[in-house]
């Protein structure tokens, strides 16, 4: 690291749509930090499957919950319920929803460079 850099998700690099949700992706330090905002009613396997051409999300990610209920069910059978305050760190192989009536937003630290990307 050669200098102090600051960005800020009010001017993300790259906003990336779906149904009932985006991504909005800001590019420092030689990485890649995402937002993700999906709204009530989004499900992985609906929104960005279609994008993504797996059957399961394939990127890891560690994230930060700042608000919503995510339920994540991982390849195995395993199920998270993240909340507000959570992190979370989840390899490839999972589906994920929103519980409730209020949109979920993470910041992701790892997982999104290719989310959601039609690359």
């Amino acid at each position: 690291m050669d200098k102090a850099e600051l960005k800020s998700f009010g001017d993300p690099d790259e906003v990336r749509e779906f149904p009932k949700g985006r991504v909005e992706l800001v590019k420092i330090g030689g990485g890649v930090v995402g937002r993700a905002i999906f709204e009530p009613g989004w499900r992985w396997s609906e929104s960005v499957q279609p994008i993504a051409g797996t059957d399961q999300c394939e990127a890891p990610h560690f994230q930060y919950h700042v608000s919503g209920t995510l339920i994540v069910r991982m390849e195995d059978g395993t199920e998270l319920e993240c909340r507000s305050g959570d992190v979370s760190l989840l390899p490839a192989g999972h589906d994920a929803w929103v519980v409730g009536d209020e949109p979920v937003v993470v910041v992701d630290f790892q997982g999104m460079v290719e989310y959601a990307s039609a690359e």
